[in-house]
């Protein structure tokens, strides 16, 4: 019993110190100019601590396009962001919209990774570097939860869900990428940061 207890502990611990960890990274992606911008509320989606761990999915200015999948069943991913950070990192934020007709659950995009403990999630992307012939592929936390949204599942028609995936940073003079999640094709985007 109190091995099971001391687990609980470690995990609890462990989610507590990634959701530090990703707040201070997220701190770090400023606009650079030491100012603050007014926040008036408009086209951001609200910073929520979703039921996946304590993990919370950092908020992302929703009226900026970089690029669109478009995928099976009316699934639409729409990328806002992908920045890089001082800590060697890129972050990618989107939404995933459902605009067809029936449940739709991220199961196919996870990763095929036995390790992994994350189920409906975006674990399965990655970032290709096609000139430096390089596969990035989305970062894990040492219990195997990966650095992402997770619990994309029964997602309605017409509802929409932010999501967003951490991966190691490309080297600084690659400035273009393509995105990939499993089942959905790949878009090319450009890093900034």
């Amino acid at each position: 019993m109190s091995m099971r207890h001391t687990t609980k502990a470690r995990r609890g611990a462990a989610a507590t110190a990634l959701a530090a960890a990703l707040a201070l990274a997220m701190a770090g992606c400023g606009s650079g100019d030491g100012g603050e911008k007014p926040d008036h509320g408009a086209g951001r989606a609200s910073t929520a601590a979703k039921d996946d761990g304590g993990k919370q999915e950092p908020a992302v200015d929703t009226s900026k396009t970089i690029g669109e999948m478009k995928g099976p069943g009316g699934i639409v991913v729409t990328l806002h962001s992908a920045v890089r950070d001082d800590g060697g990192f890129v972050t990618v934020n989107g939404t995933v919209t459902n605009r067809g007709s029936q449940l739709f659950n991220a199961i196919d995009w996870r990763s095929k990774e036995t390790e992994v403990k994350s189920q409906s999630s975006v674990s399965g992307a990655s970032l290709i570097d096609e000139k430096g012939k390089k596969r990035y592929l989305v970062l894990r936390d040492t219990d195997g939860q990966c650095l992402c949204t997770t619990g994309l599942s029964g997602i309605k028609p017409n509802e929409s869900r932010p999501l967003f995936a951490q991966f190691p940073a490309p080297p600084k003079s690659v400035t273009e990428v393509d995105f990939q999640i499993p089942t959905m094709p790949s878009v090319g985007i450009t890093l900034s940061g």
